[in-house]
């Protein structure tokens, strides 16, 4: 409960003037356990399968492998199952869960199904030397979970895998073995990514389909793009390339400027902020280098403890001209 909830009676006109402000006097603020207890359910998930990871790694001699499938494809099945069974109707729009433990119980089935798929790859080499399915499989697996279930948590993981799936996928074996990710491919790869992303948050407001999903999308492709566009900046570095990535970062700036003031989001204009600011700052301290003068030090100097100090007075008006809008 917190001050939206006073807000919502009194627009309704459940509070009077005056209840309306002793209430918000006297409670300024009240604390709701919601989101702590939400956040040790799913610790105590988490725990759960590290728990029961740790126990059969240490007795792996004695229990052996194909028994630890066999209980891993057990807990998915009983789960999904138990799932499937009491799950609300599907719908475009959010749908709640069905009671307080629905969640946590498919949380665990998607955790065990990807450990069950992992463990097979490792142990047993299904998919062989390809990669790639080792992860799509499990990708695809967690998109229709997270869409047919809606469960914003398989989302992010369903995301997750979708960046390792592109990653594995345009990777040499070669270059993963010799652990060098300094490559315009990758760069490319998840750069792609991070567009494809942000498209998926604005078509999911446009179609009206689980828009609720829009941030966890928006959320994932704005660092995405953002560090990939940074990384083809510093990998290109010779002009006029390096300023085709600047270019990029200034379109992606702007699109998200203006998604934020719309949304009223302080969250992604934060970010609009901070990542133009890395953008800024790595043209000036190659302003500075090419001086190629002790004079250039102090003027770095200068410029970080000005614009840090502009920095700040800048996210001060935007928030303030973000809540007059």
């Amino acid at each position: 409960m917190d001050d939206d909830l006073y807000k919502d009676l009194y627009a309704e006109g459940l509070l009077s003037d005056e209840s309306f402000a002793k209430t918000i006097q006297k409670h300024p603020s009240l604390f709701s356990v919601h989101r702590e207890i939400k956040t040790i359910l799913y610790l105590g998930v988490a725990l759960l399968t590290a728990g029961l990871g740790t126990l059969i790694y240490q007795n792996i001699d004695s229990i052996g492998h194909t028994f630890v499938l066999l209980l891993i494809a057990l807990i998915s099945a009983g789960c999904f199952a138990y799932c499937f069974k009491n799950k609300l109707p599907f719908s475009t729009e959010k749908v709640r869960s069905p009671n307080s433990s629905f969640d946590y119980i498919l949380l665990l089935a998607s955790i065990s199904f990807l450990v069950f798929t992992g463990y097979l790859q490792y142990e047993y080499n299904v998919f062989g030397s390809h990669y790639g399915m080792a992860t799509f499989i499990p990708m695809v697996v967690l998109f229709f979970i997270a869409y047919y279930f809606d469960h914003l948590g398989i989302l992010s993981m369903a995301i997750a895998n979708l960046a390792v799936w592109m990653g594995v996928s345009v990777t040499p074996k070669q270059l993963l073995l010799n652990h060098d990710f300094d490559s315009e491919k990758i760069i490319y790869t998840y750069l792609l990514l991070g567009v494809l992303l942000i498209a998926a948050a604005y078509s999911t407001e446009h179609f009206n389909f689980k828009k609720h999903f829009k941030f966890s999308y928006q959320h994932y492709g704005v660092h995405v793009a953002y560090i990939s566009l940074l990384a083809g900046y510093f990998h290109f570095y010779q002009f006029p390339a390096a300023l085709v990535w600047m270019v990029g970062i200034g379109l992606l700036s702007f699109i998200i400027y203006m998604d934020a003031f719309k949304n009223k989001s302080f969250y992604f204009l934060l970010l609009v902020v901070l990542y133009s600011y890395v953008a800024v700052s790595s043209l000036m301290v190659r302003a500075f280098i090419a001086i190629n003068d002790i004079s250039a030090l102090y003027l770095m100097l200068m410029y970080f403890i000005g614009s840090g100090i502009a920095l700040i007075f800048l996210l001060i008006n935007l928030n303030k001209k973000l809540k007059a809008a």
